[in-house]
């Protein structure tokens, strides 16, 4: 995942590697990205031809090097936004991703991706369900569990608001 986020970081344009790293831990809540992470995923783009670097001169004379998406490196980081397995929708950075990079995506990769991850809360809400009718789980794990088929609930009801704002946005278009 930490390879998508870098390559979406790019849509926007040209960066430097620390501006990189700083946006991509400010999204995943943390001060930055460590170097050992970004920098070796940057010479893997680069080497893969999705991403290209330049020198370029620094506020205070230094030289950065500076990163842009190719269009080899757009189209594969769309082909990878699209893929969606079950690996994926099972996790929440995963999906998020997916949903903030929406605007990248057709609607009928954003109604699978949000049908898959709907599916696969469904199952653990109903995992859950099993787990407090055939278990002793005792006060708290029963709160951690009513915690966690809640949180899948509520998700369920936001991908169902994600559902309607996708086929408006669909109808929208083809109107326009």
């Amino acid at each position: 995942m930490n390879d998508l986020l870098l390559l979406s970081l790019l849509l926007g344009g040209s960066q430097h590697g620390y501006a990189l790293k700083k946006q991509a831990g400010a999204i995943f809540g943390q001060g930055e990205m460590h170097n050992n992470l970004v920098y070796p995923l940057l010479k893997k783009f680069v080497d893969s031809g999705w991403v290209r670097r330049r020198s370029a001169a620094g506020r205070r004379g230094q030289t950065r090097e500076m990163y842009s998406l190719t269009a080899k490196g757009n189209k594969e980081l769309m082909r990878r936004l699209a893929q969606f397995t079950d690996k994926e929708a099972a996790s929440e950075n995963e999906f998020r991703l997916r949903v903030g990079l929406f605007f990248t995506l057709d609607a009928g990769t954003r109604k699978r991706i949000l049908n898959e991850r709907d599916q696969w809360l469904a199952a653990r809400e109903e995992k859950f369900v099993v787990l407090e009718d055939n278990m002793e789980l005792g006060e708290w794990g029963g709160e951690v569990v009513r915690f966690l088929r809640e949180n899948a609930r509520a998700e369920r009801i936001w991908i169902a608001s994600l559902r309607r704002k996708v086929e408006r946005d669909s109808k929208n278009s083809k109107e326009s």
